[in-house]
């Protein structure tokens, strides 16, 4: 290998370590959970993009050029990665529409000592679909207190509302990001 070669390899190399090294893990493939969200896609995207996320398409893009984009999908903590519950990061993976309207949550993983009273209860996610990315995300106004894992809640509340909002900021539209 050439000097050049191995520099310009070695420089790629220790950028995407660097990046990687950002991230909180997440699962690169969620399969199931944008299946989840996104019932009717035919295809989504790989996680690609600024910020991170899954386009699903109602058709399959690669036999369809004109395939029709759904909505798109992002984990909180790629876009957040420093909101954290009481005991760690709680890695929701959100599902929005070109409207700024929430399709729906999914919690994937979390390691809250009492999550599953609270972040893992079905009603916790359930309460996300359809909101707005406008809606005021206050834990106890417009989202049900369904425990009292305060610190969890709010933190997995203003996961969900801030990353929906860095989205439709960067990828919707300018003016769908305006609470």
């Amino acid at each position: 290998m050439k000097p050049l070669a191995a520099v310009v390899l070695l420089v790629a190399t220790v950028g995407a370590v660097a990046t990687a090294a950002q991230r909180i893990f997440t699962k690169p493939g969620p399969d199931a959970e944008l299946r989840q969200l996104f019932p009717s896609a035919a295809a989504f995207s790989g996680l690609e993009g600024q910020p991170l996320h899954f386009t699903a398409y109602r058709t399959d893009p690669e036999q369809d050029p004109s395939a029709e984009p759904l909505g798109i999908a992002f984990w909180t903590t790629d876009l957040v990665p420093d909101e954290r519950g009481y005991h760690g990061p709680i890695h929701v993976l959100v599902g929005m529409d070109f409207r700024g309207t929430i399709i729906g949550v999914v919690v994937v993983h979390d390691t809250e000592p009492y999550g599953y009273f609270s972040v893992q209860l079905p009603e916790f996610a359930a309460q996300f679909a359809g909101k707005s990315l406008r809606d005021p995300f206050r834990v106890g106004e417009d989202i049900d207190a369904i425990s009292r894992a305060t610190i969890t809640l709010s933190s997995a509340t203003r996961a969900i509302r801030d990353s929906t909002r860095m989205v439709a900021r960067q990828i919707i539209a300018p003016a769908a990001g305006q609470p």
